[in-house]
Parts: C-alpha cells; sequence; structure tokens
C-alpha cells in the first residue's frame, strides 16, 4: 500500500522514549543492571495522516507525568508541519520476575521538564 504499518508507530514511540532519556542524561541499560525494566502499560493512538514509506518524519516525545508508580509520555510525529499520529504512552517498573516496582527517584529527578 506503500504506507507506514500502524504498528511501526510504537516502534518510533519507543525511539522517542529512549532518546529523551539519553537527553535526559540517562541510560536504560543502566536501569537494566539494577534489575529493573520499564513495560508499556496502556497505549492510546490516534492516527491523523498516513506516513508513506521514506517520508522524511519528526518524533516529538515529552514526559506528561512521572510518579512514583508510573511514567506518561506524550507523542506526536509529524511531516513537515502535518501531524500524522498523537499518542500517550503510560510506562510501568518492573523487576526481572515482572513484578511492579516504584519508578526509581533518579529517574524522577531526571526527567523533570525533559521535552525532546
Amino acid at each position: 500500500m506503500g504506507f507506514v504499518h500502524h504498528s511501526i508507530y510504537l516502534q518510533y514511540f519507543e525511539m522517542g522514549r529512549t532518546e529523551l532519556l539519553r537527553a535526559s542524561g540517562g541510560r536504560y541499560r543502566d536501569m537494566e543492571d539494577e534489575g529493573l525494566l520499564v513495560v508499556v502499560a496502556r497505549v492510546e493512538c490516534n492516527y491523523k495522516s498516513p506516513a508513506r514509506y521514506d517520508d522524511l518524519i519528526q518524533i516529538n516525545t515529552r514526559i506528561a507525568s512521572v510518579s512514583a508508580g508510573k511514567i506518561v509520555h506524550e507523542y506526536t510525529i509529524c511531516r513537515d508541519q502535518t501531524t500524522l499520529v498523537t499518542s500517550t504512552v503510560t510506562l510501568a517498573v518492573v523487576n526481572r520476575k515482572g513484578e511492579l516496582q516504584r519508578v526509581p527517584q533518579s529517574l524522577i529527578d531526571q526527567y523533570g521538564e525533559s521535552d525532546l
């Protein structure tokens, strides 16, 4: 069909999250080394206009909220000045056994008011 499949946007969101964490001075690998994993608990997507293969897109990622129990990111994916997708993704932190954990204070402090 020539369009980016809807499932691919979830990968774009993950790229945005990873780069936001990096821009905030963190590394996901450090959390994994501590035995903490960040998992997606909820995704809401609003597909407004399709992206086509080979389009140059921009992924805007921001922290909507961080609490002891969850991290909420908001995304806008654009091509030029056209908004293609908006999304809200809620993340939780678990240990290697899959047990829910508190969001580390260091991560809460790191994110502050970060946008990418």
